[in-house]
């Protein structure tokens, strides 16, 4: 019988090199999107920021997320139409 300091321990799944990237389809998906509108927002440099690899254009998530924050942020107050205040 082993002995429980000598078994093997679990060994961690290896991190993959596009584990905080999400691709624009992807993100187009979560967002409710289409690719064509974030293919616009890059164009126009008014969406997240991306990096291309190749003809693949990548998100990266934090990024995503503190831009998503940011616009939260910056949404102006709406008034009521014909309501006053």
């Amino acid at each position: 019988m082993p002995h429980l300091g000598s078994m093997p321990e679990p060994t961690a799944k290896p991190r993959t090199l596009m584990a905080g990237w999400i691709s624009r389809l992807d993100l187009a998906m979560e967002l409710g999107l289409s690719v064509d509108t974030l293919r616009r927002w890059e164009a126009q440099r008014m969406g997240p920021p991306c990096v291309r690899a190749g003809r693949k254009v990548y998100y990266r998530r934090a990024a995503v997320e503190d831009w998503l924050e940011e616009q939260e942020q910056a949404a102006p107050r709406r008034r009521r139409a014909g309501g006053r205040r």
